[in-house]
């Protein structure tokens, strides 16, 4: 199935178009990127839909309209669409890559500078050592009941009545953190209440719940041998008091590496599903075959 091109051409780069569509538990995310005759890369659009309880196929299909739309390109000019996170709901997909794959792409086109990848989504986080080229070398994920998700988070600051725009600044703001130890998220939403109930300080709480948070993924760069700078992807990835508190956690329990995040974070498995539906193209053209 593809969505209905547009009917008229508002722009006609010379290139090819790919899009990459990551689709998440809360949100899908679609980027529009051209590959100039040149080499360069150039990105048409950033496009997120939020799931809100939404038919998860028309989410898609209206997200990826919307993106197209924006970049001013038609459904037809695009020569791959590159599905990854639950993919099998891109019923216009080309190709799928895997979540791992298309995040290590995604941050090493954003930052080419770290060898580390944290992706922190709605119900896991994951951890992967990569290379200059993107190679995942080794990873480590946490399970799904874990307290360390941003499912998790959400569901704290809609509690303490806060937008989760505001989470980051507040525990950034936060002089006597309370740390959370329960693994298990039903308990420590309860450790939440009990913190309300006793008047502790919502910065103080929040500050509290990014060190928990922080100290399960230390561990999971410490399993996989993190070796240079350390890039949050992933729904996360926007959180300023997270990434601060990884790097204190991070100093703290001696790793010494550096945290970086990029504006575009979250857009890295899609960026890197398109990234990688480029390449898949470009071999397909010189085997010449069509894009199944």
């Amino acid at each position: 199935m593809t969505p209905a091109a547009i009917p008229s051409q508002i722009r006609a780069p010379e290139g090819q178009i790919t899009a990459g569509v990551d689709v998440g538990s809360s949100a899908v995310k679609i980027v529009v990127l051209l590959t100039t005759t040149d080499g360069g890369t150039e990105v048409l659009e950033l496009l997120t839909e939020r799931i809100r309880r939404r038919e998860l196929r028309k989410v898609v299909n209206d997200g990826y309209q919307a993106a197209l739309r924006a970049a001013r390109v038609s459904a037809d000019e695009v020569c791959y669409v590159a599905s990854t996170g639950e993919g099998e709901l891109v019923d216009f997909r080309r190709g799928h890559f895997y979540g791992m794959t298309t995040h290590a792409r995604g941050a090493i086109f954003l930052m080419p500078e770290v060898r580390a990848v944290l992706d922190v989504g709605a119900l896991h986080a994951r951890a992967m050592r990569i290379d200059e080229r993107s190679r995942v070398l080794s990873y480590r994920m946490t399970g799904q009941c874990a307290s360390g998700s941003g499912q998790f988070l959400e569901n704290v600051a809609r509690y303490l009545g806060i937008a989760l725009d505001d989470v980051g600044p507040l525990s950034c703001r936060a002089s006597n953190p309370q740390v959370i130890s329960s693994i298990c998220a039903v308990l420590a939403e309860t450790d939440v209440i009990n913190m309300v109930s006793r008047g502790i300080a919502t910065p103080d709480i929040l500050k509290g719940i990014h060190l928990s948070m922080a100290g399960r993924y230390t561990k999971l760069l410490r399993a996989i041998d993190v070796r240079g700078p350390v890039a949050i992807t992933g729904g996360l990835s926007a959180d300023t008091g997270l990434a601060q508190a990884l790097q204190e956690k991070s100093l703290e329990d001696g790793l010494h590496v550096e945290i970086r995040t990029h504006p575009n974070s979250i857009y890295a498995g899609a960026l890197g599903a398109a990234l990688w539906g480029a390449y898949r193209h470009r071999m397909l053209a010189d085997h010449g075959e069509a894009p199944a």
